[in-house]
């Protein structure tokens, strides 16, 4: 059983929520496959589990626990930032926000609410009609 806790800890799970710049964009949809590309990079140097994810157009929403003795979920961010921005065909300046939302998840309830947000998302945004329906 994992314990949570308000603050970052070593093996903490964590709400995510990562923007582009351009919130009128479909780039991380349009893109998806080097997202996953350099999602993949970066979970190589970074130790964590991926709990739920939903990539949007403009944004992702994840929750993630990490793994491996640190808790530098922003160093992940980083990594796959910087990761899915060089593989661009047109990389030139980043597309992303500087920074990013974070929550630490509490507890079991927190965790299920969290997860249910992240998979009802595309459905929020008008995206899909079922939750099933959303590809990415």
């Amino acid at each position: 059983m994992v314990r949570y806790r308000r603050n970052r800890v070593h093996g903490g799970t964590y709400f995510v929520t990562v923007t582009l710049r351009d919130r009128r964009s479909d780039l991380l949809v349009r893109q998806v496959d080097l997202l996953r590309s350099s999602w993949r990079n970066a979970h190589a140097r970074i130790a964590h589990e991926v709990v739920a994810v939903v990539v949007l157009p403009d944004h992702l929403h994840a929750v993630i626990r990490m793994h491996g003795g640190t808790d530098d979920y922003s160093r992940l961010w980083q990594e796959i930032k910087k990761g899915f921005t060089r593989q661009l065909p047109d990389a030139g300046a980043s597309p992303w926000q500087s920074r990013f939302w974070e929550h630490t998840i509490r507890n079991e309830a927190d965790l299920r609410a969290h997860i249910d947000y992240v998979h009802f998302n595309p459905v929020k945004h008008g995206h899909a009609s079922t939750v099933a329906g959303w590809p990415f």
